[in-house]
């Protein structure tokens, strides 16, 4: 997919918030460097071209599953879906490793934003011989960025209260993981 391609689903999914669409806003307006920051990162990963979007999606919303980020869990569940994420994978991916609903590489991203997300963070060199295997290194720049831009959302998110916005209100949405 392309990064116009990207940018559609983006375009698709932000206007169908259905309420507390200015939270994480109200907040970060108070620091106009943080929003600059905050909104240059956004862009910068929207607009890498390296890693399929739904490999980064899938990342993406396993470390959002693992932080516990409601907001995240919402919006990343109407992204991955607007970027061909199946239903059936988002209610599988506490058990990807089992599930057949997964192909090696999307187990492998699964596995490196598990990795990255728990506390404390460890990428064994197993893993990165295999992530580097299957990526460049810019991709895996891009993905290791993208899933641990995840986890920055999702603890601001949550230290802010940032609400939930029913992008996935009548859609499967991803729970939690423990």
């Amino acid at each position: 997919m392309s990064v116009l391609g990207q940018m559609d689903s983006f375009r698709r999914v932000f206007p169908t918030a259905r309420r507390n669409r200015s939270d994480l806003l109200r907040w970060l307006r108070r620091r106009p460097q943080q929003l600059a920051a905050v909104g240059f990162h956004e862009f910068a990963l929207a607009t890498s071209a390296r890693v399929d979007p739904r490999l980064k999606a899938l990342g993406e919303i396993k470390a959002a599953a693992l932080t516990n980020c409601e907001y995240c869990l919402d919006i990343g569940s109407a992204f991955s879906r607007a970027l061909g994420v199946s239903d059936a994978q988002l209610r599988a991916l506490p058990t990807f490793r089992e599930s057949s609903e997964f192909d090696d590489t999307e187990k492998l991203v699964l596995e490196f934003a598990e990795a990255i997300t728990r506390t404390p963070a460890h990428i064994g060199e197993d893993l990165r011989r295999a992530l580097l295997a299957e990526f460049s290194e810019a991709q895996l720049t891009e993905l290791a960025a993208a899933i641990a831009w995840e986890n920055h959302r999702g603890r601001l998110n949550q230290a802010l209260g940032v609400r939930p916005s029913g992008f996935s209100e009548s859609d499967f949405c991803v729970v939690p993981e423990r």
